[in-house]
């Protein structure tokens, strides 16, 4: 290994994707095709996960839609070929529980095919502080909005990575980069979740599979119900996010091969500063913004789907 050698070739391919990123800011990515990809949506029952099988099935993919709640897949379901899906195939499965995860995405494979598209989105939250949080609900969040990561990836990626095609997406959370008041399970959760997507997304690339594409998804707090009674401090800076919004920009990643997507842009600001400024300041700009204060209005329903 020369160090010399390695070190331009880094700065060349600094400079290379620099110049690429810009041309990509002034002329917009060509977004790929993902008509007859089979895509499958943890948490698809309501809220953003719904909104994503919609916008899905608008681009003529095959839904395979993942809730605990029946009721909620079926309306998806109805909702789905309204929008124009030709299949569309429900199936209920709790993702805390690693042994039926694996039982149902075996049956995905059998009666449905290789999952090209996986959506990890179901989530919870518990909405109290840490020493007020029962530790069956600890465990709960931490089942569900990470654990179900490993077990969905663990089923459905060795057939993409045979392949060298697909695409990982982990709906995540602003508090998955910046930690919140009131919600320590819940950040801790979001935190694994940006971690292990980029880890695996290296591993891929590491060994040579790059057709195997992740795209990671930090938005605020979205007015789903999940976080129902929640207020932000400056709506105009900072607002509660609109599932629809969301829910668009989330495909547009996706259909642009996007790593990282923070909504609004002003996450990408504070994520930047947290990082730069001493933590006084950044517990002052916490305060500042309402990460001190937003969960203590806080009414919303654990075991929600996300």
């Amino acid at each position: 290994m020369n160090f010399f050698l390695e070190t331009v070739r880094m700065v060349f391919l600094f400079i290379w994707y620099s110049v690429e990123s810009f041309i990509y800011f002034i002329v917009p990515k060509k977004r790929k095709s993902v008509s007859g990809e089979v895509v499958l949506i943890t948490g698809s029952g309501s809220g953003i996960g719904r909104l994503m099988a919609l916008e899905f099935a608008r681009l003529g993919s095959v839904l395979v839609l993942w809730d605990i709640n029946q009721e909620g897949l079926k309306e998806t379901a109805a909702l789905a070929k309204e929008q124009g899906a030709c299949r569309v195939h429900c199936y209920l499965c709790d993702c805390s529980d690693k042994a039926e995860v694996y039982r149902v995405a075996d049956q995905v494979k059998r009666e449905v095919g290789d999952v090209g598209i996986l959506v990890n989105n179901a989530g919870v939250v518990t909405g109290k502080t840490f020493m007020e949080s029962p530790d069956s609900l600890i465990e709960k969040t931490m089942e569900v909005n990470i654990m179900a990561h490993f077990w969905t990836y663990k089923a459905f990626l060795p057939a993409m990575m045979a392949k060298n095609h697909g695409h990982l997406v982990c709906i995540a959370s602003s508090a998955g980069l910046i930690g919140v008041n009131g919600l320590a399970d819940y950040c801790a959760s979001k935190f694994a979740a940006v971690g292990f997507a980029e880890a695996v997304n290296l591993e891929l690339l590491a060994s040579g599979v790059d057709g195997v594409k992740t795209t990671i998804v930090c938005p605020y707090f979205i007015n789903t119900g999940m976080f129902n009674g929640c207020q932000t401090k400056w709506p105009a800076v900072l607002p509660m996010l609109d599932p629809g919004y969301v829910a668009k920009k989330i495909i547009h990643a996706v259909l642009t091969d996007q790593d990282i997507l923070e909504i609004p842009r002003i996450i990408y600001i504070l994520t930047a500063l947290k990082s730069i400024l001493p933590s006084k300041q950044t517990h002052v700009l916490r305060m500042y913004m309402g990460a001190f204060s937003i969960m203590d209005t806080f009414r919303g329903r654990f075991r929600k789907q996300e």
